[in-house]
């Protein structure tokens, strides 16, 4: 069995995350591998579980987002791409 190092519980179908970086982490759920490793939006302070956009190596929830904050950069951002649905 692996201990999860968000809340500790040892459990037998606990997973491991391997980062680009080399880390590996252990969780016992997704819930709190969001918890330590999901990102947070730097406008509205959520964590971003979706796709999230980034720009200028900054992260943000959504285009909304990216907007608020990053002036013509994150005017470029849009949240979906194509021809809307009659």
């Amino acid at each position: 069995m692996a201990t999860c190092e968000v809340c500790g519980n040892d459990y037998w179908m606990a997973f491991e995350v391997h980062t680009v970086s080399g880390d590996t982490h252990t969780f016992d759920s997704f819930e709190c591998a969001i918890h330590k490793m999901a990102p947070i939006c730097e406008h509205c302070q959520i964590k971003i579980v979706g796709h999230g956009v980034e720009v200028s190596g900054r992260f943000f929830c959504s285009g909304h987002c990216a907007r608020a904050v990053e002036g013509a950069r994150g005017a470029e951002i849009r949240d979906t791409v194509g021809a809307r649905p009659a």
